[in-house]
């Protein structure tokens, strides 16, 4: 069985595989200081609800975007699965099947590249992955796989608290789908700003990105918030919540 990491900016998701089969997914809040004896007990604790055991993970493999968990995840592999994860970075030098077409590949952050591979191997090409995660990426791919750059944005959430702590007066508000644009009271116009200001964002955005690109593109949302934002906008053709995990899995496919 195959245990893949994710380690993003808010949480970490681990997921079990046998073969394609994903047997369970677990996530838990990112903290750096979070030890791997730690991150063992509560994950021993979770796998025994789905009958999975430690001896049952042969090999893993771990994509980061927050460097300081890094060494953390990697004892975990190494003390409890007595296994070297295999560490997914454009430069780790690892096979990807793609290239990644950009100024400074070191710079891409993993995830990127994980959707990048999965969306491809899903949904073919040209795409564009919209990962609404702690930022909002926007990331190109071509009809060979290839990444082709993207763009970064504040996430809803980081808006929403950003608003929030900056204006003394502004309430902490629910992200969802106003009734109207126009607000009639302190609520409903943040929530308007909120929700319909970055739908609005989203489809200039893809706008723009289709039009640079020179070819219609086929538009996937992954993330936390996707659901909410996909059904409001019919620039987006698919959903899909686990494509960061499948891309870990084919990743680890090519290179067995």
């Amino acid at each position: 069985m195959l245990l893949a990491i994710d380690s993003g900016n808010t949480n970490v998701v681990f997921a079990v595989y046998d073969g394609d089969e994903r047997l369970g997914v677990w996530r838990c809040m990112n903290d750096p200081k979070r030890t791997a004896d730690e991150y063992a007990v509560w994950l021993h604790q979770l796998m025994a609800i789905k009958d999975i055991e430690f001896k049952d993970i042969t090999r893993t493999i771990l994509a980061s975007v927050v460097p300081e968990t890094m060494f953390n995840l990697e004892s975990l592999c190494r003390r409890y699965f007595d296994d070297d994860p295999l560490l997914v970075s454009a430069v780790s030098g690892i096979k990807l099947g793609i290239e990644v077409l950009i100024k400074y590949p070191r710079q891409v952050g993993a995830d990127r590249i994980v959707n990048a591979i999965a969306g491809h191997k899903k949904y073919g090409g040209p795409l564009i992955i919209v990962d609404f995660g702690t930022a909002t990426t926007f990331d190109i791919v071509d009809g060979n796989g290839n990444y082709c750059g993207g763009v970064i944005a504040p996430g809803p959430n980081l808006s929403l608290k950003s608003l929030y702590m900056a204006a003394a007066q502004l309430p902490l508000v629910e992200i969802k789908a106003s009734e109207k644009v126009i607000g009639d009271d302190t609520e409903s116009a943040m929530q308007s700003g909120i929700f319909w200001g970055y739908v609005a964002m989203l489809e200039g955005m893809i706008d723009r990105i289709v039009k640079e690109f020179g070819e219609d593109m086929k538009v996937i949302a992954t993330g936390g918030l996707s659901d909410i934002f996909a059904q409001s906008t019919d620039k987006i053709q698919d959903i899909d919540r686990g494509l960061t995990l499948d891309g870990l899995v084919e990743i680890y496919k090519r290179n067995i």
